[in-house]
């Protein structure tokens, strides 16, 4: 029988790891990417979820080996510099879950904000912003922002299989659209479907309608990529998708 764990209890150990003062952990600070057309990204050291799915390895499981600390300002000069050398518009912390390091990554929001050359797209699974209303208030400070809520899952069992936390705090990232809606914050839903037939479709697309109608007509569906330690780790756990895609033959409209 899989022990599930306590998301907000593992975010508060994996910040003692990845979190000295205002500077955050990173295994790599400056890469560039097709995703959204074209962004900069700084990609960051644990995450609050134990997804079967992650494509992130050693840097998620073991943050405290990997990565070196970085200041916002370091942070944000490096993405800055990539996305000058591309040309591109947009720029993001990813890797694992950025939201862990609240005042490191509202620094890192202010100095995007105050440059006014890019947007910056935050992309997490809502956790922290959902269980705390003032975290999404504190990003309502800043204009150039656009957030990203990835949904694991359609329903509570489906989350807690997915990524081994309790089944309740599936709920933890619909509150993180409502918190964010609320304040408001631009946001759409990502929700993870390779694993839900049609009916869990149907059943988060009721539970989006809920909050907001035009979060229902927003979904962006994400499927899983299959690079050879996802296959790995979802053999090891016996999780089959129903829905996948090899790294070469990934539809433009997921990308």
């Amino acid at each position: 029988m899989t022990t599930t764990f306590d998301a907000l209890k593992l975010s508060e150990t994996i910040e003692k790891l990845v979190v000295k003062g205002l500077s955050r952990k990173y295994y790599r600070v400056a890469r560039g990417g097709r995703w959204y057309g074209g962004i900069a990204t700084a990609d960051c050291c644990g995450c609050n979820l134990r997804c079967v799915f992650c494509w992130s390895g050693v840097p998620r499981d073991h943050p405290g080996q990997v990565g070196k600390f970085y200041t916002p300002e370091q942070v944000y000069q490096a993405i800055k510099s990539c996305a000058l050398k591309h040309g591109y518009r947009q720029v993001r912390i990813s890797g694992n879950e950025p939201t862990i390091g609240r005042e490191h990554l509202l620094k890192v929001l202010e100095l995007v904000e105050n440059d006014g050359l890019f947007t910056f797209i935050l992309e997490t699974n809502g956790i922290l912003i959902g269980s705390d209303r003032s975290y999404a208030r504190d990003i309502s400070k800043f204009s150039n922002v656009y957030v990203r809520v990835s949904i694991k899952g359609t329903s509570e069992e489906e989350f807690s299989l997915l990524t081994g936390a309790l089944p309740s705090q599936f709920n933890l990232q619909l509150q993180a659209l409502r918190n964010l809606l609320d304040y408001g914050v631009s946001c759409h839903p990502a929700v993870m479907l390779s694993f839900s037939g049609r009916e869990g479709y149907d059943r988060i697309k009721e539970r989006l309608l809920e909050i907001d109608p035009r979060l229902a007509k927003e979904i962006e569906e994400e499927y899983v990529f299959m690079y050879p330690h996802v296959a790995e780790r979802l053999r090891k756990s016996g999780i089959t998708p129903k829905i996948a895609y090899e790294v070469r033959s990934i539809p433009e409209e997921l990308i």
